[in-house]
């Protein structure tokens, strides 16, 4: 892989900075996990889709550029670079929307992608139940095939995004006598279907990103199936690896918190211990590490390959980076940060992004999991408790 950027990608790159430097808000946003923070947020998308950036990598037809994937990578560095705010779509641009690229028709795709691209439509993800976490296949919640429809009744818990999103997307149970990864289906349904209460969960700080779900016999069209009957687990792992992989957490992400992790230790560097210094230095190297490692992902990717059971490690690493470099810029601003948080937006923007680290090992597969795959998968060692 040549790691040069050609002129054409330069080019690229320049256009992408110039439009955001003149649209990205002035002003945070207010938090996405409330009703006014989650509006403003759909106006951005809504403005990203003006300049036609909702995705740049989908097909002309489906609202993107046609672009490859080293040409997202640039977008997202230069996205994160300018400060912009976080994607109120991300679960249907980056995770559902490949997904329905792959496994849908060509009217599921005409009916999905374009309203998703121009940030008309926002997605929640609805996997997790209250006795089936990061355990998938334990899943309960039924859909019983009526003619023309799946009748749904069940719940589901911890759903991003569903407290004020427009659709969702989440497997379930439509065959009765199944048991684990069988008999699932990976259904689209309208969250304001008649039978569907929503209930927000509040989290430490009182706002609500994520609501529990409740179905009440709600009637869905078949035509809303993904990949047929009995085919959602094959569905929902294609998906969960666009989450762990490539898509969900470009290394713009990471790179951009460094950089603001070494200016946070220049601030600081006539208190900080020499341990601090060390870690800002690994996290420097390790962002930059995972940057060059997606662009070989990447590359391969373009070149026929596919990503397997490597997403796993990849979401090990990039999740434990941001715990990482976040404790690092807790230890830097000391215990006093708290007090200072609502006067300074900057140490704000460190503590959200701490407390919101420590989830970072939970979701997308909790890392304990995905060990299990890494050494199953990758390694070749044998189950725990095989014979």
């Amino acid at each position: 892989m040549d790691l040069a950027y050609s002129p054409k990608q330069q080019a690229f790159r320049a256009e992408v900075r110039a439009w955001l430097e003149a649209h990205v808000p002035k002003e945070p946003l207010v938090t996405l996990e409330c009703r006014e923070g989650y509006d403003q947020h759909v106006a951005w998308e809504r403005t990203l889709a003006g300049g036609n950036w909702g995705m740049v990598t989908w097909p002309e037809q489906f609202g993107g550029r046609g672009l490859d994937l080293i040409e997202w990578l640039i977008f997202e560095e230069e996205y994160f670079r300018a400060g912009a705010p976080n994607r109120a779509n991300q679960n249907g641009i980056f995770l559902l929307g490949p997904t329905i690229m792959e496994f849908g028709t060509d009217e599921q795709k005409a009916r999905f992608l374009p309203p998703m691209a121009r940030g008309e439509v926002i997605w929640a993800q609805a996997w997790s139940e209250p006795g089936a976490g990061s355990d998938m296949a334990a899943i309960q919640s039924k859909a019983v095939r009526d003619g023309d429809h799946y009748v749904i009744s069940g719940q589901k818990t911890w759903s991003s995004r569903a407290a004020f999103a427009d659709w969702g997307f989440g497997i379930f149970r439509t065959d009765p006598e199944s048991k684990r990864h069988k008999g699932l289906t990976f259904i689209l349904f309208d969250l304001n279907s008649p039978g569907i209460t929503r209930r927000p969960i509040r989290q430490l700080h009182g706002d609500t990103g994520f609501a529990e779900l409740f179905f009440d016999e709600v009637r869905v069209p078949v035509a809303n199936c993904l990949a047929g009957e009995g085919q959602g687990w094959n569905v929902a792992m294609a998906t969960a690896g666009f989450e762990r992989g490539l898509m969900l957490r470009s290394p713009g992400r990471f790179q951009a918190t460094a950089k603001r992790l070494v200016e946070l230790y220049r601030q600081h560097a006539d208190t900080a211990s020499p341990a601090a210094r060390e870690a800002v230095v690994q996290a420097w190297g390790a962002a930059q590490a995972y940057a060059y490692n997606t662009y070989g992902v990447a590359a391969k990717i373009m070149a026929g390959g596919s990503i397997g059971a490597e997403a796993s490690l990849n979401k090990i690493f990039w999740s434990e980076l941001d715990r990482a470099m976040h404790r690092t810029a807790m230890q830097l601003l000391g215990a006093a940060a708290e007090l200072k948080r609502f006067a300074d937006g900057s140490i704000n923007q460190w503590l959200e992004g701490y407390v919101f680290s420590l989830s970072g090992p939970i979701y997308a597969g909790s890392n304990e999991v995905q060990r299990n795959i890494t050494a199953e998968r990758l390694l070749g060692l044998p189950r725990v408790g095989a014979g």
